[in-house]
This record gives C-alpha cells, sequence and structure tokens, in this order.
C-alpha cells in the first residue's frame, strides 16, 4: 500500500463533494465582519490557527479564541467554529455566546444536522469521517478525524485564495506581513 496515494484519494473523495461556491460565500461573510475570531479544539483547532495566520498574512483582523491576547466579541465581528462532529462541547459554547451577541457563526463540519449546524448562520459541509465513524460519514483508513483535518486545511486554504483575490492580496503583499522575528 502506497499511504501517500491513499491518503490524497481519501482527501479528493471528500472534497470533491464540497460545494465549490459555498468556498466564495463563506469568504465573502467573512470579508463582512469587523473581526474574525475562530475556535476549534484538537487538530480541528490547529486547522483553525492555521486559516486565523493566513487570514492576518492576508490582512484580516483575526483572533483565536482562547489566546491570552484575544478580545471580547462585539456585534459585528464573525465567529468560524470548527468541529468534525459538530458536537465539540467548548465550540459549542463559543458558538452559542457569538450568537448570543448577534454575530454570525460560519461553522465548518461533516454534520449538517449537528447542534453546531443548528447555531450557525452558515454551514460549510465537508463530508469527512470523524473519531466516531457515524453511519454516512465517508470510509477512510486513517485514525480518527485525520480526513476531516487534512480537508479542513484544504477548504480553509481555497476559502483563503478566495479572501485575497476578494482584497487584491497577492504574494508579495502577504509576504509584508509574514512573521520576521525567526
Amino acid at each position: 500500500m502506497n499511504e501517500i496515494l491513499t491518503i490524497l484519494k481519501e482527501v479528493q473523495s471528500v472534497l470533491t463533494h464540497v460545494d465549490a461556491g459555498d468556498i466564495g460565500l463563506f469568504a465573502a461573510d467573512l470579508q463582512a465582519g469587523k473581526r474574525i475570531f475562530v475556535v476549534g479544539e484538537g487538530r480541528s483547532g490547529l486547522m483553525g490557527k492555521s486559516f486565523a495566520m493566513r487570514l492576518m498574512h492576508l490582512g484580516a483582523t483575526v483572533y483565536v479564541v482562547g489566546e491570552t491576547i484575544t478580545p471580547s466579541m462585539k456585534a459585528g465581528d464573525v465567529l468560524v467554529a470548527i468541529s468534525g462532529s459538530g458536537t465539540t462541547k467548548s465550540v459549542l459554547m463559543v458558538a452559542q455566546k457569538a450568537r448570543d451577541l448577534g454575530c454570525p457563526i460560519l461553522a465548518l463540519t461533516t454534520d449538517k444536522t449537528s447542534e453546531l449546524a443548528s447555531l450557525a448562520t452558515f454551514v460549510l459541509h465537508v463530508p469527512a469521517a470523524t473519531k466516531f465513524r457515524r453511519q454516512g460519514e465517508t470510509e477512510s483508513v486513517q485514525p480518527l478525524g485525520s480526513l476531516f483535518d487534512q480537508c479542513a486545511h484544504i477548504v480553509f486554504d481555497a476559502i483563503c485564495l478566495r479572501y485575497a483575490q476578494m482584497h487584491e492580496v497577492d504574494n508579495r503583499a502577504a509576504f509584508v506581513r509574514h512573521s520576521n522575528l525567526e
């Protein structure tokens, strides 16, 4: 077995079912927010941090929920909530708080009927396997939520590409915001 090709086939099988139009809608909803807040736990949270970093490179004002320098959310901000299952308690708690504040919630999840999806104003459906291996999920030879995490990373990069196009940010402009402390 060639593990790399196996993973690539699994990722491709999921991403061909992601609605390409949703990428543009997600990017437009991000653009409409004054500030962007990103929340996720575990590896989904790491994908969220990667997404937040890239948005910062593209000129967005973006924060990761739970970091020490994250300010309070206010009306006009937008929340990006990531949970493969759509049931991660800490993500749901933040999403509910954002909803109470009147902030749009953009969810990335495998389950369009999950509690997270019901809180969201927009759901980007990524039909990948989660650690729960629920009926109807895409099959995967990879452990836990690896397939979801891989697909989330690529979907977030696609959203960033669209966001960059909307803001006319090219590599040179993004590079200016890249860390120069290393």
